[in-house]
């Protein structure tokens, strides 16, 4: 999956996050959103690298929306991916992100979280359409701009990322679809056989119907 994290925040407080690997992604984009928080401006495009990942922030009306994906993995993507949620989250919850409190979204929005950055990361048809958008809207060009420099504060921040998990996930949902695959051919079998049984059945009632038919004919000629 190329897009591995993500968040939505007012200011420092996080409203609801997905994280699709194990590790301290989190952490990490917890000190980007108290940097970003103390150096207040207008709405803009921010990407952040770190090791092998870039964090590309969307900041808008003093929301916060925020995603965690492999460099190779470009920017066009993770921006289309956020507008996208930015609009969910705005559809969804309105005015009322302004008042919330910290993840009173997170047991219902993680779930969109995850399931867009599951069709942003693998979607053949994603990168085509941010493409054609790209070239209707304007053009913004953004920095991609080293952590470690941006909160300047004399410590380095290891970025650790466990894939393990998500394919600890997929493992797990593939056991679960395989289940629920050989219980559904389970039951079609049972039922094929069910039927058979019920024809059989049938089949010998006519013939012994008939036989005791036959024999009952024949004791009424004698």
């Amino acid at each position: 999956m190329a897009i591995l994290y993500a968040l939505v925040a007012r200011g420092s407080v996080v409203l609801a996050e997905f994280s699709a690997a194990s590790g301290n992604a989190g952490a990490v984009a917890r000190r980007l959103l108290e940097h970003l928080a103390i150096a207040a401006g207008a709405d803009t495009r921010l990407s952040f690298s770190q090791d092998r990942y870039v964090f590309h922030i969307m900041r808008s009306r003093q929301l916060t929306f925020l995603c965690m994906a492999n460099d190779t993995f470009g920017r066009q993507i993770p921006f289309a991916y956020l507008e996208d949620i930015q609009m969910r989250f705005l559809k969804t919850y309105g005015q009322t992100a302004y008042v919330a409190l910290a993840y009173a979204m997170n047991d219902e929005f993680s779930r969109v979280l995850h399931q867009q950055m599951e069709y942003f990361s693998s979607n053949p048809n994603v990168d085509t359409l941010s493409r054609v958008k790209g070239e209707m809207n304007e053009v913004r060009a953004v920095m991609v701009e080293n952590i470690e420099k941006v909160l300047d504060r004399g410590e380095k921040i290891d970025l650790l990322v466990d894939k393990t998990s998500t394919m600890q996930d997929n493992a797990f949902r593939f056991r679960k679809q395989s289940r629920r695959l050989q219980q559904a051919l389970w039951m079609k079998n049972a039922k094929l056989l069910a039927i058979m049984t019920c024809g059989v059945l049938v089949i010998l009632y006519i013939i012994v119907a008939m036989i005791c038919g036959g024999f009952a004919l024949s004791s009424c000629r004698s």
